[in-house]
């Protein structure tokens, strides 16, 4: 795992092209603190940058950017192979040599063998990687099927710059930067940067399964993909699974745990991230299974009962045997990591979830150096309760006329949140054991979900916080990129959901989140649920395997009875969160109210103070709770002034 950066340029002296390359993967130190290194082509205006976090082959033979034996290709390379050692005998077969052990001498060997179109469906693993072709003259980059790990790119006047995360971009002198408003819009509405827009003008990121060739003087043209989610989809439908139940549950722990012990191939301390739920839990019941020594695993709680899953996780360690670190963090430790977050994330994101993600890598990587991860659980087997109710809710809004609903929409948004409030606490008065809970809020939220025109608009609605974010900010459009995948709409309800979700929610917002939580702290995080494979395997099974009345991951729950008894994780699925809500009224009320004074919100014409000031007043009053949304312009605005600070001198030293 490492940072990786460069540019593609008019013709410049080494010199310069070395400092050039050097400064910006220095930006990148945090994700590769054991070495660095450039390479440079003066005539071609070519630098590569990189910065290593060793996993495999610590020795200088694993260092890069590498070039290939006969030197036509030199590669920068962020990630890890996991079938670099089957696909190093398949080559060797074919008369290439290998002087060290690391996955990136294969990958060149298999660049030069097959080319990049017919490499990059071979390769298993998460990765993104740019690569000179010295005989064609053109860069190559590209990047896993997932999108597990990020590359962002964008011109700055004749040159092509490319790094791991945006901060390398902004460290090279020509970059501009600015905001881009339909991008704000779209996070606000969001709480992360849809790609493949970034939050700067005409700075992309390259989307997962796809790689872009660049060549001098030639206009950036569309990534070209190799593989998307719904395709792959397409294709396994295709070739239904025939056995029985039993016989899938079989194939899935089969598939899962080859997955597993090629994820645990590393040179360095490994273990992984338990929270007690389904996903954790099974991956390190496998993990233990294949380990003759005690499997190290780690869980962070909360002192606030509702978003604990610590004594779970520890239930799950104990009966596995694992050798379990917990941390019950105080509120002032996760409060600590807030001024962080914009360091931290090159973007806005305001996945609240991010907070305790960075916490948990932190315990981790007093340990260890490698952690597995449960991510991709939910995507791939249906894990979210969208998955299960969502298709239900549109079963029952669709025979409803569409202006029926609407109308209905319209009336009960009409009545304020804490009018609803006072009707439910009216009603429980008059009538104790009936005890209506009516929170505002949320008979909103239903409300908004009546209007919608189809199983599309439906998940854009379960999706949004700020409805019509584009108002919030002065001369923004609506966002106009915001399709579902090409193709989704020939599945049912419930796999557009799923599918939606792998191509959209899963690499900008749930990948984001664990890319920069564990590699500000140097850790590498691998999620075995996202190999390609078993996302295909899963999609042959039959729809029940993965839904099936009110339950999801049906296959995964059966397959975790094999190894834990189903008392330690049959309970209701618990979101990886913090009370943001009233700490807003707490402890962070100074700190927010200083990022929404109305005279900051308006500083720079982003944003619209009047209706962020409502909703602040009303979250303040517990009149509703608007902790998502607030969250969001929070974010921003923290981000924003560290921008600012990092481009003042004397200010904040930069990214």
């Amino acid at each position: 795992m490492c940072g990786i950066a460069g540019l593609l340029g008019p013709p410049d002296a080494a010199a310069a092209l070395t400092a050039a390359a050097t400064h910006m993967s220095a930006a990148l130190a945090h994700r590769g603190p054991d070495a660095a290194g450039t390479w440079v082509d003066e005539a071609a205006g070519v630098a590569l940058g990189h910065r290593r976090l060793a996993i495999v082959d610590l020795t200088p033979t694993g260092a890069q950017p590498m070039a290939s034996a006969s030197g036509r290709l030199v590669v920068t390379f962020n990630g890890e192979l996991y079938n670099f050692l089957a696909l190093r005998e398949q080559l060797a077969g074919l008369g290439h040599a290998f002087r060290g052990r690391s996955d990136t001498e294969v990958l060149l060997a298999a660049l030069e063998q097959w080319g990049l179109p017919g490499t990059l469906p071979r390769l298993v693993g998460m990765f993104a990687f740019a690569c000179w072709d010295r005989e064609s003259q053109a860069l190559w980059l590209a990047r896993d099927r997932s999108g597990e790990k990020p590359l962002y790119y964008g011109r700055a006047g004749a040159t092509l710059l490319f790094g791991s995360e945006l901060k390398a971009l902004r460290a090279h002198p020509a970059f501009q930067g600015g905001v881009d408003r339909e991008a704000l819009a779209a996070f606000l509405q969001r709480s992360h940067v849809p790609s493949p827009r970034t939050i700067h003008p005409g700075v992309h990121k390259l989307p997962p399964g796809t790689s872009l060739v660049v060549r001098h003087g030639e206009p950036l043209g569309e990534p070209t993909p190799y593989w998307s989610p719904v395709e792959a989809a397409r294709e396994a439908r295709a070739q239904p699974w025939s056995g029985t139940d039993e016989e899938a549950t079989d194939a899935v722990e089969a598939l899962l745990r080859e997955v597993v012990a090629g994820q645990m191939l590393a040179d360095v301390p490994l273990g992984a991230f338990l929270s007690g739920g389904i996903d954790s839990s099974l991956l390190v019941a496998l993990m233990q299974a294949l380990s003759p020594v005690p499997v190290k695993t780690f869980t962070i709680g909360f002192a606030e009962g509702a978003y604990d899953e610590s004594a779970h996780a520890r239930a799950v360690a104990g009966h596995l045997g694992t050798d379990h670190t917990a941390w019950i963090v105080r509120p002032s430790d996760t409060l600590a990591v807030i001024p962080e977050l914009p360091r931290l994330y090159d973007e806005p994101f305001a996945d609240s979830s991010q907070l305790p993600t960075h916490l948990v890598a932190t315990l981790a990587r007093r340990q260890v150096k490698v952690a597995l991860s449960g991510d991709g659980g939910d995507e791939v087997f249906g894990g979210y309760n969208r998955h299960v109710w969502g298709p239900r809710v549109w079963r029952q809004l669709a025979p409803v006329p569409p202006w029926l609903r609407a109308t209905a929409a319209r009336l009960t948004l009409a009545v304020p949140p804490s009018a609803w409030d006072g009707l439910a606490a009216g009603l429980s008065a008059l009538w104790p054991r009936l005890a209506v809970r009516l929170p505002g809020d949320k008979v909103h939220k239903a409300a908004r979900l009546l209007a919608a025109t189809g199983p599309e608009d439906l998940y854009d609605r379960l999706l949004t916080h700020w409805p019509q974010a584009y108002r919030l900010v002065p001369g923004a459009g609506a966002w106009p990129e915001r399709h579902p995948p090409a193709g989704v709409e020939a599945f049912s309800v419930a796999d557009q959901f799923l599918l939606r979700d792998h191509a959209t929610y899963l690499p900008d917002d749930i990948l984001v989140k664990v890319d920069r939580a564990t590699m500000a702290v140097s850790l590498e995080s691998r999620a075995p649920y996202l190999d390609h494979r078993l996302f295909e395997l899963a999609w042959r099974l039959p729809p029940h395997l993965r839904i099936q009345g009110r339950e999801g991951k049906v296959v995964l729950r059966r397959l975790l009875a094999r190894h834990l008894p189903p008392a330690l994780f049959e309970r209701p699925k618990m979101g990886f969160g913090v009370p943001i809500g009233a700490w807003l009224r707490g402890p962070l009320r100074e700190w927010a109210e200083d990022l929404l004074a109305p005279d900051r919100l308006a500083s720079d014409g982003l944003l619209d103070p009047a209706p962020i000031r409502a909703r602040w007043a009303a979250h303040l009053a517990g009149r509703l709770n608007a902790e998502h949304e607030l969250w969001n312009v929070l974010m921003f605005q923290a981000w924003h002034a560290h921008q600012r600070a990092a481009r003042t001198p004397g200010g904040a030293p930069p990214d």
